[in-house]
């Protein structure tokens, strides 16, 4: 299984990925948005975890270019605002999932556990 992570913020992303690594996932990593886009039409993951503030194309960008794909991808959006209308836009463009920074490492594994078995 391979999970994308696209954030901007080194050490959350190192985190993520030292996480899921040990879990068992191949990582893609990617600090801006147009490096995850990229990624995502090359290494087709299974899973993109994305941070909603991203230099130069946005989560909610990210959402809707891997929901407009062929694959059937699951997206897990990250961020640290907690605005209804954030939440409501990231799950109108098909976001599987959302989690609101800080989390918890543990409850990140098992969000992404379950997104595996929804695959």
């Amino acid at each position: 299984m391979k999970v994308l992570i696209a954030e901007d913020d080194n050490l959350i992303r190192k985190t993520i990925e030292i996480k899921l690594a040990k879990d068992g996932y191949t990582i893609i990593s990617c600090a801006e948005g147009n490096e995850a886009v990229d990624s995502i039409r090359t290494e087709l993951p299974d899973i993109v975890l994305t941070d909603i503030m991203l230099p130069s194309v946005s989560g909610l960008e990210i959402v809707s270019t891997v929901k407009s794909m062929d694959k059937p991808i699951k997206v897990m959006v990250l961020s640290t605002m907690g605005q209804e209308n954030i939440v409501e836009e990231a799950f109108r463009l098909g976001a599987d999932d959302y989690m609101t920074k800080p989390f918890s490492l543990t409850e990140l594994s098992i969000r992404v556990k379950k997104l595996v078995k929804s695959i």
